[in-house]
């Protein structure tokens, strides 16, 4: 059963706080498009709604969100 991951607990960051930085950030804002994209993807692909997807292409859709998830946490902490 597909599990929804909690991006701003993994994060250590309140959902708040992540809102407020990517107002003023367009590139953490886009990171994190993305990272809700590609999480209903790797959801989708787990349950089965997306067609047979082969474990390759699971483990390849994980590595792609675990990717954009570091940059959300580079950009969150950046020094200003």
């Amino acid at each position: 059963m597909p599990v929804k991951h909690d991006l701003y607990k993994d994060l250590g960051f309140t959902k708040e706080q992540v809102a407020e930085c990517s107002k003023a950030d367009r590139k953490l804002n886009q990171l994190l498009s993305d990272y809700g994209q590609i999480d209903n993807n790797v959801l989708d692909a787990e349950s089965g709604s997306a067609g047979n997807v082969s474990d390759e292409d699971l483990k390849k859709l994980k590595e792609k969100r675990l990717l954009i998830k570091d940059k959300i946490v580079q950009r969150l902490t950046l020094p200003e």
